[in-house]
């Protein structure tokens, strides 16, 4: 498969991509533990269908330690073991935030008070923001067919 279009051979294109990933720099940066980043990233991605960002952050994932067992557990989180309970809260919110279509009105109350009982307010505008960068970043490659399967660990920082 080839990509339709190549996002950063354009000056406006490339600009964009230099803010996303500046976005998503503040959210790596934040207080959040990055084995959550990183589950709350497959999980999007997994919803949406990215191939790129699964295969990306999934081997990101790996290199930085986390255990085959959880990684092919994500999308079966709620049956799974494997998963903390905050860990668990992480991914419920990261589904209803990007499932906003299926759901009369988005986040419900009750997700919402399960992450913040686990969860501080920097470390739950982390988990808003990084929802919302993954599910702006999935559909830039969806939209524009980017291939899965070459990703290198730590490629694009």
């Amino acid at each position: 498969m080839e990509a339709r279009f190549d996002y950063y051979g354009t000056a406006g294109a490339a600009q964009l991509m230099k803010h996303f990933q500046a976005a998503g720099k503040v959210v790596s940066d934040s207080a959040l533990p990055i084995a959550t980043q990183h589950l709350m990233e497959i999980r999007a991605s997994q919803i949406n269908g990215c191939g790129v960002c699964t295969d990306m952050h999934t081997k990101d994932a790996a290199h930085a330690g986390e255990t085959q067992d959880r990684l092919n557990l994500v999308a079966a989180w709620r049956e799974a073991t494997v998963f903390t309970d905050a860990e668990r809260a992480a991914l419920e919110l990261t589904e209803e935030g990007t499932r906003v279509a299926d759901g009369a009105g988005g986040v419900s109350d009750e997700v919402w008070a399960n992450a913040a009982k686990h969860y501080d307010d920097e470390q739950l505008a982390a988990m808003v923001s990084l929802i919302a960068v993954i599910n702006a970043w999935n559909r830039l490659n969806l939209i524009t067919r980017q291939p899965a399967g070459g990703y290198k660990p730590g490629q694009w920082g």
